[in-house]
């Protein structure tokens, strides 16, 4: 028998767990690999770099309003489809697949609720619907929730998350929209009454043209892309570059578009103050 034989090895084979999908979000601001419940309980605010995920329209309301006081307004109200649009998909078809991937009718939820306790008056887009674009369902529900806030003599909050602007699917239609929130939004300015605007990101064309931009105060979470068209468009048509951080939050409010910005996590108790002591 040799003196040093072959040794003997035993191979234990370690078989990975399966981490189930879903769990983990990569920030797009700082690339973090974030825990989804615990980016959920703060808001889906990174903890690390203070990055802003977009809210859909019902985590927004959730946010704002006092739970089990919302009531919200004209559920069931649906676009036509007026100039029978045909294109690599009918517009029929886009609302009914948007319908489906959102579970929401169109892309603005309306109502009335308690923000700490205060009644108001609010309206919040949802960039996944048509990427928030106002047609005249979204219009129509806008204009009745600012009608019932004067009507109500209530405070009107609109949160605006919008890349879509007009929503061209409905050609002239869509555009009346713009005059027809901006004349209710005047009488309820002339009653005496508080409208305060956030913008989020993105809020661009039609809807930052017409009732985002028409607040008595006009809130923004950082960072937010806000204007009517994107910096390459106006590049490319000015000839010129545009400065670093052009309609961002941060670039507006120094140069006077909005009033302010306000961390997600602070804005209840902003929207509280601003309407305890204008409101």
């Amino acid at each position: 028998m040799p003196l040093f034989g072959k040794p003997k090895y035993t191979i234990v084979r370690i078989k990975k767990k399966d981490i189930p999908d879903g769990l983990w979000t990569k920030c797009e601001g700082c690339s973090e690999a974030l825990y989804n419940k615990a980016l959920e309980e703060n808001l889906k605010v990174c903890p690390k770099c203070g990055y802003h995920f977009t809210l859909d329209a019902k985590e927004r309301v959730k946010t704002i309003i006092d739970e089990g006081t919302f009531n919200e307004f004209d559920q069931d109200m649906t676009s036509l489809d007026p100039l029978s649009f045909k294109g690599p998909k009918t517009y029929k078809d886009k609302l009914s697949e948007d319908q489906a991937a959102t579970g929401l009718v169109d892309a603005v939820i309306t109502g009335e609720g308690a923000l700490s306790g205060k009644k108001v008056s609010i309206a919040v887009t949802d960039s996944r619907f048509i990427m928030g674009s106002m047609g005249s369902v979204v219009g129509e529900k806008i204009t009745r929730a600012i009608e019932f806030a004067t009507k109500e003599k209530l405070p009107l909050i609109i949160v605006s998350g919008s890349g879509g602007g007009a929503r061209m699917y409905e050609g002239m239609y869509s555009l009346m929209q713009m005059a027809k929130t901006s004349v209710a939004l005047s009488s309820h300015n002339k009653a005496g009454l508080l409208f305060i605007s956030v913008l989020t990101n993105p809020t661009m064309a039609g809807v930052m043209a017409s009732f985002a931009g028409l607040g008595d105060v006009i809130i923004a979470e950082p960072k937010a892309l806000i204007g009517f068209t994107g910096p390459r468009v106006i590049e490319q048509t000015i000839k010129q570059k545009l400065p670093p951080g052009f309609q961002r939050s941060e670039f507006l409010v120094e140069h006077g578009l909005i009033d302010m910005i306000v961390n997600r996590k602070s804005l209840k108790s902003t929207l509280f103050s601003l309407i305890d002591y204008l409101g």
